[in-house]
């Protein structure tokens, strides 16, 4: 009979640096790590799912650490726990990260009820974390009732944070300009919740008017929300001054109110998990693929040979799957 992971009692007790290692572990990238990252992700399974997963996002400047440590700080007053999954951006060349959320967030970080996890995106897309969904599982399991993702800002494919939370809170600037800020529509329209931070001083007209025009678009891109659904709310604050807040976490409730109310909270949830199945058979099997003897030996000539044009990429595509799957 299996024993139980050694790190399973002191992670449910809440132990941050239980939980600090159980994440380090599920990071590692070392075989045998993966294979008791599983043991231990078996065993907490049935104590996640609790909290309410957000992610958010916006353009750099926008002050994503400042407006989370000022949210996190309210939710704890409202007598939950937080965790803040921090995703810094690694070096492309290096693969090196400055992991300074705990310096971004002082005193978010010094709170008994807050976990803050740095995280080097190690070249992932979609501005989050290798292993982010499986840190998520660990947090909840902890008894952390708030999951915060931060990603690394608008650019990437933002729809990987969408795809593994319950709510996606897109941080606006007030003074944009009338092109919508650059940020592209589909950002837009995979936002549950819009903030428009720094509505403070000088700043509060333009906030204002910038709220009134998101509205305006948010209407037109989901105008189904008049039968029923959520329509995404636009609402301004200043995490600075900590104003405004209070009315972000009322929408993030009433948010998961409704959606719990019409089902379609535990639906994302069981699509998300699927699709999280399919991700780490897609992510398996091409790298088995890059390793394996059979590939390993022509990749590098068949990538010189497209990028040269004296081959088709799908040309080179089946050759090497060919070579793969006769080996």
């Amino acid at each position: 009979m299996t024993q139980p992971h050694p790190l399973i009692k002191a992670i449910h007790s809440g132990d941050r640096a239980a939980l600090a290692r159980g994440i380090t572990l599920i990071e590692s990238t070392r075989s045998d790590h993966q294979k008791e990252a599983q043991q231990l992700l078996r065993e907490l399974l049935p104590q996640s799912g609790r909290s309410i997963r957000v992610g958010i996002t916006g353009v750099p400047g926008v002050g994503k650490s400042t407006f989370i440590e000022s949210f996190g700080m309210h939710v704890i007053g409202a007598g939950h726990k937080v965790a803040v999954l921090a995703v810094d951006p690694s070096s492309v060349r290096t693969g090196g990260s400055i992991l300074g959320d705990k310096t971004r967030m002082s005193q978010l970080s010094q709170s008994d009820n807050a976990y803050i996890r740095p995280s080097p995106t190690a070249g992932a897309l979609g501005g989050v974390a290798r292993r982010t969904r499986e840190a998520m599982l660990l947090t909840e399991a902890a008894g952390y009732d708030v999951v915060v993702v931060e990603t690394v800002g608008v650019g990437q494919s933002e729809t990987e944070v969408a795809d593994m939370v319950d709510i996606f809170v897109l941080l606006l600037l007030p003074g944009s300009g009338d092109e919508l800020q650059g940020i592209k529509k589909g950002i837009v329209e995979l936002a549950d919740l819009l903030v428009v931070n720094k509505a403070d001083g000088d700043q509060l007209g333009q906030a204002k008017r910038v709220r009134s025009d998101y509205s305006a678009a948010i209407r037109m891109l989901h105008p189904s929300a008049h039968d029923g659904g959520w329509q995404p709310k636009v609402l301004t604050c200043s995490a600075l001054n900590n104003t405004g807040i209070a009315e972000v976490w009322q929408g993030i409730e009433e948010y998961a109110q409704s959606k719990k109310a019409s089902g379609d909270w535990e639906t994302k949830r069981h699509s998300q998990a699927k699709a999280w199945m399919w991700k780490e058979i897609q992510e398996a099997l091409i790298s088995r693929f890059r390793d394996h003897p059979a590939t390993a030996e022509h990749i590098r000539r068949l990538e010189a040979e497209v990028m040269a044009s004296k081959i088709s990429p799908a040309e080179a595509a089946h050759s090497l799957i060919e070579a793969y799957l006769n080996a």
